[in-house]
């Protein structure tokens, strides 16, 4: 109870004093490629991820039992206005408040049941907890990415992946996907 309560205090703080989004500077380069990394589907299928070359790539940690769950509406808007030059990859993490507990079965039919979910769903990863997911080794350390050293403060935070494969932003759970500053960099 008491790791719930200093996961929710440090979440809604990062939330509230943080920036909403971080950008690379231009012309960095990955000094590894996104495309190198390993990545299992919901169905413990391997994604290939570089079948998304020449598309922008959107990954987003995501819960079933958060105040940002209803984002998964919109991100399906999203993906269905403009799957022809991104895909998103919602990736399971119970890290923050406990609050996607549930098995692959449980959060694919969450997932198609309550939000028509047909873009990519990871395995459930961890991202603060051992051992940390490799996706987000990479999407934190700087000697990986090229830049970045943020990990998700909270569920619903969304990394952007530029259509050669280098990071190129990081927001925070608070940016709507169908907001303004979203859709600015498709």
């Amino acid at each position: 109870m008491v790791s719930f309560i200093v996961t929710a205090v440090s979440g809604f703080a990062s939330v509230l004093f943080s920036k909403s989004s971080i950008s690379a500077e231009p012309g960095i380069k990955s000094p590894s490629s996104f495309y190198d990394i390993k990545l299992s589907d919901i169905d413990d299928e391997q994604i290939q991820l570089d079948q998304f070359k020449g598309k922008k790539v959107i990954i987003v940690n995501v819960a079933s039992r958060c105040g940002y769950t209803s984002q998964y509406k919109k991100l399906q808007e999203l993906y269905e206005k403009h799957s022809n030059k991104l895909e998103i990859i919602a990736v399971p993490c119970n890290d923050f408040g406990y609050q996607e507990p549930g098995s692959a079965n449980q959060i694919k039919d969450f997932c198609k049941l309550n939000y028509g979910v047909t873009f990519s769903i990871a395995s459930k990863q961890k991202i603060k907890s051992s051992p940390q997911s490799y996706l987000y080794d990479w999407l934190s350390d700087p000697k990986l990415n090229g830049w970045n050293d943020q990990l998700p403060s909270w569920n619903f935070c969304k990394y952007v992946i530029s259509e050669k494969g280098e990071l190129m932003h990081f927001f925070r759970s608070s940016v709507d996907p169908l907001s303004k500053e979203f859709l600015n960099i498709l």
